[in-house]
């Protein structure tokens, strides 16, 4: 079993202990066919990707929050914090080779005390678009932040913003008491300088994430229930809601495991396999760097240290688009959460 919350020291022991997790059970004893298998089936094996379009950046694990599903197992304790340097060194790469998107998240990227600066000379270098994820409690958890609304729209930053759910209690059980509130007037700080406003183009997109063991429900009804919610109750508006399954690694894991349901989720993904969410899985146009400047498929890869295939493409400053246009993309059997049912990426569901 994999190191609790608690005990978890923020070591690749930690993280061999996952993988190990991941790779056991029914998949141990062949029951269940593993995602290779999966793939090889569907003839996608080995995954390449496509075009490289989107740079999610890791800026850092700190975060003023300590959310139960975190797969980044982020929280206030979190020391690891990107530089200025490695910031600009991602700069450079995007320029050179035309790629559109900036997606910028942690932990909290608004803790980072680079992360204005790294905004600002992003969109002075002539990044198409600059997204920030942000759990919307940081605007309002120091004096420091709370211009955060006027710095994104000044710089048309997109803010992707966490909000498990349209109601205080489903949100306060994951989140902590009193997110909800903070998250409530955080949206309605945003409104008011213009987001999920069609004058201003400035966008607005929320995350939904289940709160237990189950997958996310259809996400255009969810849209419709948050819109219908969040407009009659609090007067707040946005663009889009994404509807993200939670992955089996770091703190969801350990939930996974200590509530005794991880086999029956992984039974539950691997039944859900779509072969037709493959294709758009995030980790074919997307590649992660964290906060040291190593590169990985996505954001999950990441926590579990599997590093881009091939040697001279896994560092910001070695970084080669042909290498990683001709790599295969890792997968282990976490990777289910993206192909299940409708599928599951940093944009919500594929099919």
């Amino acid at each position: 079993m994999i190191k609790s919350l608690k005990d978890r020291k923020h070591d690749f022991s930690a993280t061999e202990k996952q993988l190990k997790v991941l790779n056991s059970g029914a998949f141990e004893t062949g029951s269940l066919a593993s995602f290779e298998a999966h793939l090889k089936e569907v003839n996608q094996w080995p995954l390449k990707p496509n075009d490289l379009e989107v740079f999610q950046v890791n800026v850092g694990y700190m975060c003023n929050q300590v959310c139960k599903h975190c797969h980044v197992d982020a929280g206030p304790d979190r020391k690891e914090i990107m530089t200025r340097e490695t910031m600009q060194e991602c700069i450079n790469v995007i320029a050179r080779n035309d790629i559109h998107t900036l997606d910028l998240t942690g932990g909290a990227p608004e803790m980072n005390p680079n992360f204005r600066w790294f905004v600002e000379n992003a969109v002075a270098a002539g990044i198409k678009e600059v997204i920030v994820r942000s759990n919307l409690t940081i605007i309002l958890a120091n004096p420091a932040y709370h211009d955060l609304p006027e710095f994104f729209a000044k710089h048309r930053v997109r803010v992707v913003s966490s909000l498990p759910y349209y109601q205080r209690g489903k949100t306060d059980r994951q989140r902590g008491v009193g997110v909800f509130d903070k998250s409530i007037k955080a949206l309605q700080m945003l409104n008011q300088v213009g987001y999920a406003n069609p004058e201003t183009g400035l966008i607005l997109d929320l995350v939904y994430n289940p709160s237990g063991a189950f997958l996310p429900g259809d996400q255009n009804g969810l849209q419709m229930e948050f819109k219908a919610a969040l407009k009659e109750d609090f007067d707040i508006e946005f663009d889009n809601l994404f509807a993200i399954t939670n992955l089996p690694i770091s703190r969801f894991l350990d939930y996974l495991i200590a509530s005794e349901n991880y086999e029956d989720y992984m039974e539950k993904l691997v039944g859900a396999f779509n072969s037709v969410a493959v294709e758009g899985i995030m980790c074919k146009n997307t590649i992660s760097i964290d906060w040291k400047g190593y590169m990985y498929d996505c954001d999950f890869n990441q926590m579990l240290e599997m590093k881009t295939a091939g040697k001279g493409s896994q560092h910001i400053s070695e970084f080669n688009l042909k290498a990683l246009k001709e790599r295969n993309i890792q997968v282990n059997n976490h990777c289910f959460g993206c192909t299940a049912g409708a599928g599951s990426s940093c944009q919500g569901t594929l099919a």
